[in-house]
């Protein structure tokens, strides 16, 4: 009988960091300080040095981690938020947290990332309105792949926006050898299980390179605490990271280079033997993804019907995202960039994403391949 095929093998991976892994919770156990005990501390430093950040604050998830630079800038009721509808609620749902108004903006068909053109009309359009003020810009690094950084802040530069790079399933891309955080006002990420650096719970953390604004996420992670948590200078929240969560996070770190260049070779093999029959997500050569996703976009046949078939088969497949966020009910009275957003709409209904992580054999690409072929082929015929 075939081996059934993950679509994210977490077991590959601790099984060969097993030993670290099984040391490094052991000396958490042992010391018992199982709230931010020194893992956390030295795990915000080597995070630093590898996204080439100045302060990282360690938090309690992805979500948390969005949430609290707002939190810090005071962003609050009267204020437009700007984030991409083709993405996960998170982005959106911090928003309406503090009262503030998400508007949606469309997203670029190749990238799947925010679309500069949709922004611009949305900023212009929020302003012509003259009901919000336009305070932030968050950019979502979609599927491992860098948004548009350098036109983004020479954009918010020129309206005095702050600038979010959602890191979620992009921590460690690049653009001719930069990460988020050389452009962005903060980079926050998600080590849910799943994410390319992920932990064995929830997790999260947020980078910046602006020291006032890393000591009031410090104050926001303890319940807004100054010289103690016990002496409260702002609304905060009860964001911490937890010591064993940082302790894993540390052993995986250590693989997390290789692993980008382990993902990056998979995507090459994919868009090599896929190209000629779907949209395949084509880098260019000083792009570097770490690849949360492999997505394709299916033309030829029903995308659903595809699905079906791969499962048939054996071969599972995910949906990212099945409906945009300006289309769920939770968020569908919230403005939207001018001309509406056909993108988002149109990929919501057509990609499809493969499996992908760093530990995925040949031979079990090669299933997918081939599977992936039968399919759109005898479709075709």
């Amino acid at each position: 009988m075939t081996n059934p095929i993950s679509f994210i093998d977490l077991a590959a991976q601790r099984d060969l960091i097993r030993t670290d892994l099984d040391a490094a919770i052991k000396r958490v156990v042992d010391h018992g300080a199982f709230i931010l005990g020194p893992e956390v501390n030295e795990f915000e430093v080597e995070l630093g040095k590898f996204a080439e950040v100045d302060h990282v604050v360690g938090c309690s998830n992805g979500t948390d981690a969005l949430a609290m630079p707002l939190r810090v800038w005071g962003i609050g009721p009267g204020d437009a938020v700007f984030v991409p509808s083709f993405t996960f609620a998170a982005t959106a749902e911090i928003v309406t947290w503090f009262g503030a108004t998400p508007v949606f903006v469309d997203v670029d068909a190749a990238t799947c990332n925010m679309s500069l053109a949709s922004l611009q009309a949305a900023i212009q359009d929020v302003l012509q309105q003259g009901n919000l003020k336009p305070r932030v810009v968050i950019a979502v690094d979609l599927f491992g792949r860098l948004a548009d950084y350098p036109r983004l802040r020479e954009l918010c530069n020129q309206h005095g926006l702050y600038l979010v790079s959602d890191a979620a399933q992009g921590l460690g891309a690049t653009s001719n050898g930069l990460q988020a955080g050389h452009w962005a006002d903060v980079v926050t990420t998600s080590f849910f299980p799943a994410k390319p650096l992920g932990c064995y719970g929830d997790g999260g953390a947020v980078l910046t390179n602006n020291a006032e604004l890393a000591e009031g996420l410090l104050s926001v992670r303890v319940h807004g605490k100054g010289k103690d948590k016990y002496d409260n200078v702002r609304i905060g929240m009860n964001a911490r990271l937890d010591t064993l969560q940082a302790a894993v996070l540390l052993q995986k770190l250590a693989v997390f280079p290789q692993e980008i260049i382990a993902r990056n070779r998979i995507a090459a093999q994919y868009n090599a033997l896929l190209g000629d029959i779907v949209q395949v997500p084509e880098l260019s050569p000083q792009e570097v993804s770490t690849w949360a996703q492999y997505t394709i976009v299916v033309h030829s046949m029903d995308r659903d019907e595809l699905a079906e078939r791969m499962r048939q088969s054996g071969v599972p497949t995910a949906v990212y995202y099945p409906r945009s966020l300006h289309q769920q009910t939770a968020y569908r009275e919230f403005p939207c960039a001018p001309g509406g957003l056909p993108v988002s709409e149109a990929l919501s209904a057509t990609v499809l994403s493969l499996p992908m992580h760093p530990y995925l054999s040949q031979s079990d690409q090669a299933r997918v391949v081939s599977v992936l072929r039968q399919s759109v082929l005898r479709k075709a015929a």
